[in-house]
Formats: C-alpha cells, sequence, structure tokens
C-alpha cells in the first residue's frame, strides 16, 4: 500500500437531459441517471446504488486483505448490501446500511475464526467507516465437507 493521504479524482459531465457521465483515472467511464425513486428512468447506476455498492466492494476487499493477513483459507464469499434512506430533519440522507455476507470455507476451516474475520472487516471498510450510517452485519459461514 502507498503512504496516505491517497487522492481520488473523478469527473463528470452532463447535459441538461440525460445521463451523467462519471471518468476516472485508468478506468471506464461510467454513466448514471437518478433512480426510479427519484423520478428516474432506472437501467443505469444511480449515486445512491454507487454508494451502497461501494459499501459491498469495500467490505469484499477488506475481507480478503484480512483472511490473507490471517492465513484464512476461503472458497467463496457473497454479499450484499441494502441501504434504508430517509428523511430525517429535513435531511435526506442513507440512515442504515445493513451488510448480509455469507463465507465459504473448506471443511477443516475454525468457523469461528472466520466470522471474527468477516466482523473484523465491516469494522475496517474504510467506505462505510465514512459515512454517517449505522451498519448492521448478517453473517454465515458454511463449511464445505
Amino acid at each position: 500500500m502507498q503512504e496516505l493521504p491517497h487522492h481520488y479524482h473523478v469527473s463528470a459531465k452532463a447535459a441538461p437531459e440525460g445521463t451523467v457521465t462519471l471518468e476516472g483515472n485508468d478506468v471506464p467511464a461510467l454513466e448514471t441517471t437518478p433512480p426510479k425513486e427519484f423520478g428516474g428512468p432506472g437501467g443505469h447506476w444511480s449515486p445512491e446504488a454507487l454508494l451502497v455498492g461501494a459499501v459491498t466492494d469495500c467490505f469484499i476487499l477488506t475481507f480478503r486483505a484480512i483472511a490473507r493477513a490471517s492465513r484464512l483459507d476461503w472458497t467463496a464469499l457473497e454479499c450484499s448490501t441494502e441501504g434504508k434512506l430517509e428523511r430525517i430533519d429535513r435531511v435526506t440522507r442513507f440512515t442504515e446500511l445493513t451488510v448480509t455476507a455469507h463465507l465459504n470455507v473448506p471443511a477443516d476451516t475454525d468457523a469461528d475464526k472466520a466470522k471474527q474475520l468477516l466482523e473484523k472487516a465491516e469494522a475496517n471498510c474504510l467506505v462505510s467507516n465514512s459515512l454517517n450510517s449505522t451498519i448492521h452485519l448478517h453473517a454465515t459461514v458454511d463449511q464445505a465437507g
């Protein structure tokens, strides 16, 4: 890992109607629209879905790093996140994010250790730690065999 601080830059282009195009260094452009819940057409990523997706992605990438450092063998991780958007004190924001993680490990793996590492990943996810939302983790571990 490079020394901190890290800097990330994304730019956007838009016309009065249609998609917004996000561009970043060395990544494909991404088209977004408002979600259907805000009167958008759907069919594209929205800022809301990107935020929830960033939590999901960061959780998995954080778990990978922690599992590697802890020498935990695992075979698959499925993860989904649900974000709850509410209006509180005239401010619309995500108030809760619920991460559901299902980890598959080999039969000889310590399932308690695996679950602890999932919890550690949730506690160390830099994206969710950057948000003013309550984070819930529902984690299960299945052993093959």
